[in-house]
């Protein structure tokens, strides 16, 4: 066994329990003359009339240095994207404490070399078996594999921010086959590796050869297409606010790199607001992946839930501004002490945050959202025919009647959309009911409307 690794340590299960060591590789080949192994416990029990299941993965080549495979938050989400297991280990290369660039290894890997691998490290892997997994014999412990659509990939700069943590921004290639490779600029967070905070499409720079360009406002996360097609359900009352000389209102609760914000800046003419939790986020979003802020669209850093509280406290006066509830942004010396006028609603409030709870699993919205206060005072900022749109990733299935139910009590109509991705989709609350209206077209929102996003997402709401 490994050192310091005490013996029998590993002869029960213990929730969420994760440790590596060091370990000689038994067969010098796909993997270096000293292996990582890294081992983690299900936070769940197992079912009490079956043994535990137990399974292992090699670490694709070139990836040991991915926060995937080298940090306990990605192990985490491996183990509970597969199939019920009780415990999951890694066996792999000796990680790199920074960054490193990768390239997926050519078509035709030396498959009987890696099964040979794989055979000699059964040994390895019964002894890190729990003693209740050979209850009804010596188990079988399958071999994961792992592929997804990266190519290759490029650090651009590592860093901290107060709130998240280490942060990651990469330039990747995606494989998007039959059609060619697409490059992209990413944001990754350590707590949370296998989330994909932010991405935008790289473009070749006019002047430059060889550099490339985030392209503003584009919109290559899954559900940000399904999230603006929930507009379509109020296009006549934006319309109508168009024509009669005002732009439409937009609160953005969490920004990310900014492609939401800069979408409905740019392309549909809104005048937006984004709360953002980290400042080190926003000078990300603003120095890799193109946020530019103006008259129109405006950011600070502060907590959304607590923005929203203040915009409901607010509103009924006319001060415009934020007494106690004040959120100040003071990157490059400027303090923004007005963030909107409190007495005019919202037409929507785009909410886009996830649990900051690493071991909770991969979920959207925080369940703070969801109090009912919250949604109450969400719903008091809104216009009369605005709406809540929010990403949703459920954690566990009770996790999504939980979060119908609380939108229920207090929104006139709910809708959902799928994104079509297998683990987002879109939920939207409105406080007034939409009706007929929604399918009313012809109006210049609608049709800008139309250009931004797939006609497929508008025509798949669904009102729930």
């Amino acid at each position: 066994m490994g050192s310091g690794i005490e013996p029998g340590a590993l002869e029960r299960l213990s929730p969420f329990r994760f440790l590596s060591f060091s370990f000689p590789n038994p067969r010098p080949g796909p993997c270096s003359d000293c292996l990582r192994v890294a081992v983690l416990d299900s936070p769940l029990p197992p079912p009490p009339s079956q043994p535990p299941a137990i399974a292992a993965m090699v670490v694709p080549f070139g990836r040991e240095h991915d926060w995937i495979f080298s940090t306990p938050a990605g192990h985490l989400q491996l183990l509970l994207s597969s199939s019920p297991l009780s415990r999951l280990v890694l066996v792999g290369d000796q990680p790199s404490p920074i960054p490193q660039p990768y390239s997926r290894p050519g078509p035709n890997p030396d498959r009987d070399s890696l099964l040979q691998f794989q055979q000699s490290l059964l040994p390895l892997l019964l002894a890190l078996c729990p003693r209740a997994a050979f209850r009804h014999g010596i188990p079988e412990i399958p071999f994961l594999s792992f592929e997804d659509e990266v190519l290759s990939g490029v650090p651009v700069e590592a860093l901290a921010g107060p709130l998240v943590g280490e942060m990651l921004v990469e330039d990747v290639e995606i494989d998007r086959s039959p059609a060619p490779p697409e490059r992209r600029r990413r944001l990754r967070f350590r707590r949370k590796p296998n989330l994909v905070q932010t991405q935008v499409r790289l473009l070749p720079h006019s002047s430059n050869v060889g550099i490339f360009r985030p392209e503003t406002g584009s919109l290559v996360q899954p559900y940000l297409g399904p999230m603006v097609a929930g507009l379509s359900l109020i296009a006549p009352s934006i319309g109508e606010r168009v024509r009669s000389g005002s732009m439409p209102r937009a609160l953005c609760v969490g920004v990310g790199g900014g492609a939401l914000l800069m979408c409905l800046r740019s392309k549909l003419g809104f005048d937006v607001l984004g709360v953002e939790a980290d400042d080190v986020v926003l000078d990300v979003a603003r120095r890799h992946f193109g946020l530019v802020e103006d008259e129109f669209l405006r950011v600070c850093v502060g907590d959304g839930i607590r923005l929203i509280e203040s915009f409901a406290r607010e509103r009924t006066t006319a001060c415009g501004g934020l007494e106690d509830g004040q959120v100040l942004d003071r990157i490059g010396g400027a303090v923004i002490e007005k963030l909107g006028d409190p007495s005019s609603g919202f037409d929507a409030i785009m909410v886009d945050l996830d649990s900051g709870d690493a071991m909770s699993g991969i979920g959207a919205p925080p369940l703070e959202f969801v109090r009912k206060d919250v949604l109450s005072a969400a719903r008091s900022v809104l216009d009369d025919h605005g709406i809540v749109v929010v990403n949703v990733i459920p954690p566990d299935e009770s996790f999504h009647k939980v979060l119908i139910d609380a939108f229920r009590q207090v929104f006139a109509e709910l809708y959902e959309l799928d994104a079509g991705n297998g683990e987002n989709h879109v939920l939207v609350a409105s406080a007034s009911p939409v009706g007929a209206a929604a399918t009313e077209t012809g109006d210049s929102f609608s049709e800008k409307l139309n250009k931004v996003v797939d006609e497929r997402y508008i025509s798949g709401i669904k009102k729930i």
